[in-house]
């Protein structure tokens, strides 16, 4: 019996010390679990010396009318929607930059919306959309060198900064980008200007003797943007049949954030073309955009605009005129923007090609369009 009661004391003994042993294990575990819980391993930061983004866009549009117009054919409603019937690409883009006292952009696009914004196609400069480096002497002055998007409009060339997939006529007939050299100036907190000294307009090399000067004036604050803005040169050299001819665009544009849901814009623009020896000629237009943000998933766009061109510059028509009206949606899906669009242009005069060849007064077109931003 004593044999037996000390060999039950054993057995005891070592269970318990085996549980004990156990729990503490467990506890153990327990603890480091915990601490790798509150203190994770912090995320590897980037390796790259500088920011890669970019985006890509394609659309399918459709006409009520058997021509639509193109390139070629005026008035020119867009630059970048110009087909349809079709599915169409718009354009994939590329961005790498670095900020900071010295910096620069390399922006990269292929596609039909790059060649008709970047122009030079067939060539490698139809690819480059911007190409530029930055310098900052101080904090209240930044230098520019090289390829960048113009000052002027209030619409860009990429599809994610546009509220509307389709373009203004004051965009499609105004400056996409020069090429030179800037200076932007903080003159005070919410006051600022710029200077630039550019070649031709929209074009990567100065085949037209002098230089553009472009210059801003800008206010602004948490809610609203005022952008006062000119460019300004020589568009035409002349010769024994044609004079010099001199072009100077004053553009004024506006945004205003009304409430946390809403947002309004404002863009108008007068362009006068100066023949040395002959009569001037000149167009003007004005634009009211509105936004208002339903949801973080959708998103309604509004733009109206009118366009006078008393002496048909880029509407081909005398007295010419365009009141054009567009209402896009913006579906948000994470990264994903898909945008149905409907837009109407009306002009008193019969301008825009219709069934058969004839010209017709108005031009509706419905597209949808799908933009990918990382």
């Amino acid at each position: 019996m004593r044999v037996l009661k000390y060999t039950l004391i054993l057995i005891l003994f070592f269970d318990t010390s085996n549980f004990m042993i156990n729990a503490q294990d467990a506890e153990m575990a327990t603890v480091s679990e915990l601490s790798l819980g509150a203190e994770p391993e912090p995320e590897e930061e980037s390796k790259l010396p500088f920011e890669v983004s970019g985006f890509v866009d394609v659309y399918y549009a459709y006409s009520f009318s058997d021509e639509f117009p193109s390139l070629t054919t005026r008035p020119l409603p867009t630059s970048f929607t110009e087909t349809t019937n079709s599915f169409s690409l718009g354009m994939a883009n590329l961005v790498f930059s670095k900020e900071g006292k010295v910096g620069f952009v390399a922006d990269l696009a292929v596609g039909p919306r790059a060649e008709v914004a970047n122009g030079f196609n067939g060539t490698t400069l139809a690819a480059i959309k911007q190409l530029f480096v930055t310098y900052s002497p101080a904090d209240w002055l930044t230098f520019t060198f090289g390829n960048f998007g113009t000052h002027v409009g209030y619409e860009i060339i990429d599809a994610p900064g546009n509220i509307n997939y389709s373009t203004s006529y004051m965009f499609s007939n105004g400056p996409f980008y020069h090429t030179g050299l800037k200076a932007d100036f903080a003159l005070s907190e919410h006051f600022g200007a710029m200077v630039g000294l550019f070649d031709d307009t929209d074009s990567k090399f100065d085949f037209t003797p002098g230089k553009h000067l472009g210059a801003q004036l800008s206010y602004s604050n948490e809610s609203v943007g005022i952008y006062l803005n000119y460019i300004g040169g020589k568009d035409v050299e002349g010769d024994s049949l044609s004079s010099d001819v001199f072009g100077h665009q004053v553009d004024l544009t506006a945004t205003f954030q009304v409430s946390e849901a809403l947002g309004v814009g404002v863009n108008t623009t007068s362009k006068t073309n100066a023949v040395a020896e002959g009569d001037n000629t000149s167009w003007f237009g004005a634009a009211l955009y509105a936004n208002y943000a339903f949801s973080e998933l959708f998103t309604l766009g509004l733009r109206g605009e009118y366009i006078g061109d008393p002496d048909g510059e880029i509407l081909g028509a005398t007295d010419g005129s365009v009141l054009s009206l567009t209402a896009s949606g913006n579906f948000h899906i994470g990264a994903l923007t898909i945008i149905p669009e409907f837009r109407v242009d009306h002009s008193p005069n019969e301008v825009f090609p219709g069934d058969g060849g004839k010209l017709t007064q108005s031009l509706p077109v419905v597209l949808v369009a799908a933009v990918y931003s990382f």
